[in-house]
């Protein structure tokens, strides 16, 4: 029988990279502390390390480009739902 995936929640993702930022302790170390395979520790603290400029960066901009990416998804949906709107009137005319 084979054992369930643990799962770890974005806090604890942030708090064992932390960890492995910090160099207090080896990865080795906070990897047998929190259960977890060294290769995840660093895999997080990469991960950690790449992403930090975001959260200094221009809130405003990240935001206006998620926009920007959510209205587009919005046009795309709308133009497949019109040309199945044709597509549904051009066939129940055809059935008339």
């Amino acid at each position: 029988m084979r054992k369930k995936r643990r799962t770890f929640s974005p806090a604890d993702k942030a708090k064992i990279a932390l960890e492995a930022i910090k160099g207090v302790h080896t990865i080795s170390e906070i990897a047998q502390r929190f259960e977890v395979h060294p290769t995840q520790v660093n895999t997080w603290r990469r991960e950690l390390t790449d992403r930090l400029p975001e959260l200094f960066g221009d809130q405003k901009n990240i935001a206006t480009e998620d926009q920007s990416r959510l209205i587009d998804e919005l046009y795309k949906q709308i133009g497949q739902l019109m040309v199945e709107r044709d597509w549904l009137k051009k066939k129940a005319n055809q059935v008339s």
